[in-house]
């Protein structure tokens, strides 16, 4: 055999292999060219029609809006209410506690982040994120700060999209072609909040941890040279959410496909008539708008690290941000549901459901 032939045999033989660098680097990048699977007009209504905010209201939120910085019984409140809320339903979700213990300006403390995952071997998932621990504050006038949208309502959310799509969901682990290779990932992350002053010290206690972790430990199972981070096709962040007529403005320009298509959605519901108060002037997702700086939050460590990240945080941040005011009282419930039926469907889509 000639030296020709002979390379091209070996080149052959490494495309074949299974767990080679070449198949490595070929799953990793798929995120890079993944489509949704668009829903039409009859699927959005029942999707829309499906979403619950009531429910979500009495079950998932207000159980959430009490005072839970880290280490506080609020906290562990909070940690076993999300916990329970999703083992009850079908999916066949994964549960896991990521416990950290941190130097703090008060000393050392402990973080808890929840990690819910759906197909955890699967070589891909799409993230969606909040953080779960409320700010201390010193009690004034015997209120306590309960962080309505900070962010009390975005983990609700995250739990209303898992009630609401716990069917499409449970669909997921018995797919056997090559969409089992995408699955979905909740996180809810502690410590987010600065106890002091925001520093790169006092912050992001639980999203610092987490991202060194994942990029330490190796995904798939038992694969080399690649980790955990290498499988988030997409984190989603949600933080500062369930005031009236936010402003979503693009952060991240590689992103940016999958904020425009959050912005279709939209554009979508509302020619259905399935937003509730909803005008086309204040509509929520702009790309047109200035890119914004980075806010930093718990996608920072991820994205530091390569990570996608899609930042839903508005701009201007609510008027209630860090006040005693960010409460039950100055949420606004059309909105928070307009907000939930246009992150489900962006789900169902992406994971072609």
């Amino acid at each position: 055999m000639d030296t020709v032939h002979l390379l091209l045999l070996v080149a052959a033989l490494l495309l074949a292999s299974p767990g080679t660098a070449v198949d490595a680097r070929a799953w990793t990048e798929e995120k890079n060219y993944h489509q949704p699977a668009i829903l039409n007009s009859s699927v959005l209504r029942q999707v829309a029609e499906g979403t619950d905010i009531n429910g979500m209201w009495q079950n998932d939120l207000r159980p959430l809006l009490i005072e839970r910085y880290p280490g506080s019984r609020g906290s562990y409140a909070a940690r076993q209410h999300i916990m329970n809320r999703i083992q009850r339903l079908q999916a066949d979700w994964v549960l896991e506690i990521d416990t950290l213990v941190s130097q703090t300006p008060y000393g050392y403390r402990s973080f808890s982040n929840i990690i819910s995952t759906l197909n955890p071997t699967a070589k891909r998932h799409l993230v969606l994120a909040c953080h779960y621990d409320s700010k201390y504050f010193a009690h004034w006038n015997n209120r306590v700060f309960v962080g309505a949208t900070d962010s009390a309502v975005p983990c609700a959310m995250l739990l209303e999209l898992a009630r609401a799509l716990d069917k499409q969901l449970l669909s997921l682990k018995n797919v056997s072609d090559a969409k089992s290779d995408l699955s979905l990932q909740l996180i809810f992350f502690d410590g987010e909040e600065a106890f002091l002053h925001w520093s790169p010290w006092d912050s992001l206690y639980g999203s610092r941890h987490l991202a060194s972790k994942m990029a330490s430990t190796p995904h798939p199972p038992g694969a080399t040279g690649t980790n955990q981070l290498h499988g988030v096709d997409l984190l989603m962040l949600l933080d500062l959410i369930g005031t009236a007529n936010p402003t979503f403005p693009n952060y991240f320009q590689h992103t940016a496909r999958w904020f425009n298509r959050l912005e279709a959605i939209e554009h979508e519901l509302h020619e259905l008539n399935l937003l509730r108060d909803h005008s086309w002037e204040r509509r929520y997702f702009q790309s047109h708008l200035d890119c914004p700086a980075e806010v930093q939050d718990d996608h920072t460590p991820f994205l530091r690290k390569g990570v996608p990240i899609l930042h839903l945080i508005p701009s201007p941040f609510p008027e209630v941000w860090h006040t005693m005011d960010d409460n039950e009282e100055n949420l606004d419930p059309p909105t928070i549901d307009n907000l939930n039926k246009i992150l489900q469907i962006f789900v169902l889509e992406y994971l072609h459901l």
